[in-house]
């Protein structure tokens, strides 16, 4: 598979422990594909980070959401699902941090589309986006 072009969206307050370990294993020789994290590394002002983040969106494969218990605090995160979907680039969600099938999801995130954090499902959902999208 070619390395796909992530953008890894999460909860900056919450989550950013979950974000490190994520990408850090997807390069684990036993995982089968690499992900290259096109995210945003440093918090920033709201005028900065919108059209850095858009145009970073803008050349991935799909958005990977790490999904926490703290969703509905993380409204970046649900600003990052939007520019996605209007760029036309595909998204799925991984439960992270203790959150599952009854935790909130981010504003415009689907359920059937969130899953645990399993690689060998990670790895099938990656299959899927990255038949999908106008990256592909």
């Amino acid at each position: 598979m070619a390395d796909p072009r992530s953008f890894i969206s999460f909860d900056f307050d919450h989550n950013e422990t979950e974000k490190t370990l994520f990408v850090g294993q997807s390069k684990n020789s036993k995982t089968p594909f690499t992900i290259q994290d096109w995210s945003a590394k440093a918090s920033m002002p709201q005028s900065q980070w919108e059209a850095i983040v858009k145009e970073k969106i803008n050349k991935t494969n799909m958005l990977i959401v790490l999904v926490g218990k703290y969703m509905t605090s993380a409204t970046g995160v649900a600003k990052e699902i939007s520019m996605a979907k209007d760029q036309d680039v595909p998204v799925f969600g991984i439960y992270v941090g203790g959150a599952n099938t009854s935790s909130n999801l981010p504003k415009g995130l689907q359920r059937n589309r969130t899953i645990a954090w399993d690689w060998e499902k990670i790895s099938n959902a990656i299959n899927q986006m990255m038949g999908e999208g106008k990256n592909k």
